[in-house]
């Protein structure tokens, strides 16, 4: 029984994925590809610049140049796909892997708190998993495009999992829980990650433009939001026809 349940949170999950890379193939890649041209073209600038500026540097205290400065910037990339189905293929397959992943965590914390999903309230627990994981962090760590300035990893991903957890914890006391002091906790803890306030990203000449940065902000938030309402309409299908036999217990 819990092989076959296994089994059917993951193909629910790889199956919102695919979808949701399709939407990602139409909506977003176009405008990270705009952006990399944006974040390429600034640094080459940038590099002819800092060429520019050490070459009167030279001639005007008659040191030579370093050379081989200009290539330093190919060495230590790692592989990355090739525009076109290379790019298609590792993004989609990204997004089935997270799909599956993100299924198997709703289907955990159902288990645990004794929750059922069903064909009736899966979209619910999708949308749930879209306030908590994209909504909520991204209202202080917006979708990010090549060539946008951000601040300090660690400090990115130690809030927003902060954030996904406080809003996690809010929405469950929302959904079980009516008295009063329940609900002012579940307040308290939606809005202390953003009164705290998400890391800021370091001032600095903006190479890609706010106008492709919104377009891309919106699209990432209402593909996110279809993604995870794929995942909570499979996992309810699926998980229908076993809820009595999983939550008998």
């Amino acid at each position: 029984m819990i092989g076959r349940v296994v089994l059917a949170v993951l193909l629910a999950g790889i199956a919102a994925g695919l979808v949701m890379g399709a939407i990602q193939h139409v909506r977003l890649t176009p405008l990270i590809l705009e952006a990399e041209a944006f974040e390429r073209a600034g640094d080459h600038a940038g590099h002819s610049h800092d060429a520019a500026t050490a070459e009167t540097t030279a001639a005007a205290t008659g040191q030579p140049e370093v050379a081989g400065h200009d290539h330093e910037h190919d060495h230590g990339e790692g592989w990355s796909p090739e525009n076109g189905w290379q790019r298609t293929l590792a993004t989609t397959v990204t997004a089935a892997m997270t799909g599956a992943g993100f299924a198997a965590i709703l289907a955990g914390l159902s288990l645990l708190t004794g929750l059922p999903i069903t064909r009736r309230n899966g979209i619910l627990w999708g949308l749930c998993g879209f306030l908590a994981v994209t909504l909520a962090p991204a209202a202080g760590l917006p979708p990010e495009l090549p060539g946008m300035a951000a601040a300090d990893l660690f400090a990115r991903q130690v809030w927003w999992v902060c954030t996904i957890a406080a809003t996690a914890a809010g929405i469950y006391l929302v959904a079980t829980q009516t008295r009063p002091w329940a609900m002012a906790l579940a307040a308290a803890l939606i809005i202390a990650p953003h009164v705290i306030g998400a890391p800021i990203a370091p001032h600095g000449e903006a190479i890609v433009p706010a106008e492709l940065v919104a377009r891309f902000v919106a699209n990432s938030i209402a593909a996110n939001a279809i993604f995870w309402c794929f995942i909570g309409l499979f996992l309810g299908l699926v998980l229908d026809r076993t809820a009595k036999d999983i939550y008998a217990t």
